[in-house]
């Protein structure tokens, strides 16, 4: 079992929680990189507008993936 920062014991449902919250940033991570492959060079503004709101979000979803990662 983990331990938290505060020494308190993790339970195994909260370690399991944990766990589906990483692999769903993961694959979220995964989804938004996936899509700014696809979109490529833009050549609409629309475009344009997607692919900075892709880099945005893989950006804030990295950040969560080390923090978590940093938190076990």
């Amino acid at each position: 079992m983990s331990r938290y920062p505060d020494d308190r014991i993790e339970t195994p449902e909260e370690r399991a929680r944990r766990r589906l919250r990483l692999a769903k940033s993961q694959a979220d991570l995964a989804f938004f990189q996936a899509r700014l492959t696809l979109l490529g060079e833009p050549r609409t503004l629309n475009q344009a507008a997607q692919q900075r709101t892709f880099k945005r979000l893989i950006k804030v979803i990295g950040r969560r993936l080390v923090s978590m990662k940093q938190a076990r």
